[in-house]
């Protein structure tokens, strides 16, 4: 199967969140409103069109992920990061790598365009494979009480979390 993976694009909007909305449809650990996050993301000054990519087959769009803007604060300072959510394939099309193309893809773009890390809350089995490791690891946590395994960090830069320490803050949009 060929898959291009490249950037959405305005027209993809609606498409991308039926994939999002579907891939997530089952989801244990899910509040079924991924799509309307993606859509109020896209909205906010956060989003970087760059880092918001499809995955596509014959035309048809497959997968989505999304990077956008976020920040870890302390006392004294405040750091960019970015923030990995969603990633999403169709169910028909998971655990055949679409969803490790899409962050490996994005990973690259994010570095490319200086980003220094990405934090992600999400399956401690499946983000470790990417260089995550626990957001704790840099005395970065979470603004919300979740078990510290999948809380995680990346460096893209080495040693670019070091001696950045604080919670992070997600924007409002993750929280309507």
């Amino acid at each position: 199967m060929n898959i291009n993976i490249r950037q959405e694009t305005e027209k993809d909007y609606k498409l991308s969140e039926t994939v999002v909305e579907k891939a997530f449809k089952n989801e244990e650990h899910s509040d079924h409103k991924e799509q309307f996050l993606v859509a109020r993301l896209r909205r906010s000054d956060l989003f970087i069109p760059e880092l918001s990519l499809v995955a596509e087959t014959s035309k048809e769009i497959i997968g989505h992920i999304m990077l956008t803007k976020l920040f870890i604060e302390n006392e004294r300072n405040r750091y960019e990061s970015l923030a990995l959510a969603p990633v999403s394939v169709l169910p028909e099309y998971q655990n055949r790598g679409i969803g490790s193309k899409l962050i490996n893809k994005s990973i690259k773009i994010a570095k490319e365009l200086g980003y220094k890390s990405v934090i992600v809350l999400g399956h401690d089995k499946y983000y470790p494979r990417f260089g995550f490791k626990p957001a704790s690891s840099w005395g970065i946590k979470a603004p919300f009480d979740i078990p510290d395994e999948v809380f995680m960090a990346l460096e893209l830069e080495d040693k670019s979390l070091n001696g950045i320490t604080g919670t992070v803050a997600y924007s409002k949009e993750f929280f309507e």
